[in-house]
C-alpha cells in the first residue's frame, strides 16, 4: 500500500494559539494519566517491610480467629494454674500491639481498653489493636523502618516490629494449647486441612 500524503497547503490554517487552547484539556488528562501510570514505577520497593507485613498478617489472622473461635465460657480457662486465663492472653496481646506499634511510629501508645472480661469486649479490643498496627505498618518503607528510635541501646523501628511478630507467634503457640484442650482445632491448622464437601 502506498502512503498518501496531504500537501501542507491543502490543510486549513490554524493558529498556534487556537491549537494550544483546544489541546490544553486533553494535555492535562494525558499528563494526569502518565502520572498515574508512572507512580508505581517511582515508588521505592521495601522488600524487608513487605516480609514483615506478611508475617505480621499471618500472626494477626491466627490470633483474631483464635479469640473468635474460643467459646465465651472458656475465656476464664487456665491451661495450668500459674498460666493466664485464655481471655487474659488475648488482652495481653492487644496491649502489646498498642505499645510496640506506637513505639515503631515514635508516638505515645494509646491506653489499652479496659474490658469487663466478656468475650465480645476482648475480641473488639484485639481487633482494634491490630487495626492500630495495620495503620502503622501499611505505608512504612524500609528506610523508615531502619530509623533509630533509641540510640543506647541502639534500636530501630524494624527491631521493634520483628520483636512484635516473634511475640505474636509465641502467644499464638501458647493459645493453641488452650484451644486443643477444649477440642478446638487451631485456626492455622484448620486452614491447612483440606475442605470437606
Amino acid at each position: 500500500m502506498v502512503p498518501h500524503f496531504i500537501p501542507l497547503s491543502s490543510t486549513p490554517a490554524v493558529s498556534l494559539q487556537s491549537q494550544l487552547t483546544w489541546d490544553l484539556p486533553t494535555m492535562k488528562h494525558c499528563f494526569g494519566l502518565l502520572l498515574l501510570i508512572a507512580a508505581p514505577a517511582v515508588a521505592q520497593p521495601s522488600p524487608v517491610m513487605d516480609a514483615v507485613r506478611l508475617q505480621y498478617g499471618n500472626a494477626k489472622r491466627n490470633l483474631i480467629e483464635s479469640a473468635q473461635v474460643m467459646p465465651e465460657q472458656h475465656y476464664s480457662f487456665r491451661l495450668t494454674p500459674p498460666q493466664r486465663p485464655f481471655g487474659e492472653w488475648i488482652e495481653h496481646t492487644a496491649a502489646l500491639n498498642l505499645r510496640v506499634c506506637a513505639t515503631a511510629q515514635g508516638v505515645q501508645p494509646p491506653a489499652a481498653p479496659r474490658t469487663s472480661g466478656s468475650k465480645d469486649e476482648i475480641v473488639k479490643a484485639i481487633e482494634a489493636s491490630f487495626a492500630f498496627c495495620d495503620a502503622a505498618l501499611a505505608s512504612m518503607s524500609d528506610e523508615q523502618a531502619l530509623r533509630v528510635l533509641n540510640p543506647n541501646p541502639r534500636r530501630t523501628a524494624l527491631d521493634s516490629l520483628l520483636g512484635l511478630v516473634a511475640s505474636l507467634n509465641s502467644h499464638y503457640g501458647n493459645i493453641v494449647g488452650y484451644l486443643r484442650v477444649k477440642g478446638i482445632t487451631p485456626p492455622s491448622t484448620a486452614r491447612a486441612q483440606p475442605h470437606k464437601h
